[in-house]
């Protein structure tokens, strides 16, 4: 019986005591991360975070991929559309994609364009976009806000994020951290 009330004693210390202690002040040494990498505005309004995407479809807006999660960057609902590469839905919405970032970016029709601009990420919520795709975009952003390509261009090259580790993945630009940049620019 000892054993048993020593046992059980040693594992409540354990785990409800130093376990959550130790998570939670992990949790403080990381605020930024464990607080979801929220990003405030000047005023200290909640204007997003930078791990999840959100919708701009005004011209004067950097585009970000396309998104299934619920109707579109739903963060309640992440997840991809689950279609198949034979998937003739899939192919249709990819061909409308093309077509919709050419025209809206002034592209040739037969302009390549960079897969992440027409196919969405596997969670729908992805924050990022190559810099490829926010290059093409730059003009657009440039003219409808009045300012220069290049300009544009050094906003663009602020707000990318290296890849992880310097080496996993690709750099990717943060769209709503761009955005909001922009936003602030007189």
């Amino acid at each position: 019986m000892r054993s048993a009330i020593m046992g059980t004693a040693m594992l409540a210390v354990v785990c409800c005591g130093i376990y959550p202690v130790l998570v939670y002040g992990l949790g403080r040494a990381f605020a930024d991360k464990a607080d979801g990498s929220i990003i405030f505005d000047e005023k200290g309004v909640v204007r997003g975070s930078k791990l999840i995407g959100q919708n701009f479809t005004a011209a004067k807006y950097f585009h970000p991929r396309p998104s299934s999660a619920g109707n579109g960057y739903d963060a309640t609902s992440s997840g991809g559309s689950n279609l198949g590469p034979t998937s003739k839905k899939l192919a249709d919405a990819i061909a409308q994609n093309l077509a919709d970032y050419r025209s809206q970016n002034g592209l040739a029709t037969n302009a390549d364009v960079p897969a992440d601009a027409v196919t969405g990420s596997a969670s729908g919520l992805d924050p990022h976009i190559s810099l490829e795709n926010a290059t093409l975009q730059a003009p657009r952003v440039a003219k409808e806000r009045g300012m220069k390509v290049e300009d544009v261009g050094t906003m663009i090259v602020r707000y990318t994020d290296s890849p992880d580790l310097g080496f996993l993945g690709d750099a990717g630009v943060n769209v709503l951290r761009l955005n909001l940049a922009l936003d602030g620019v007189k």
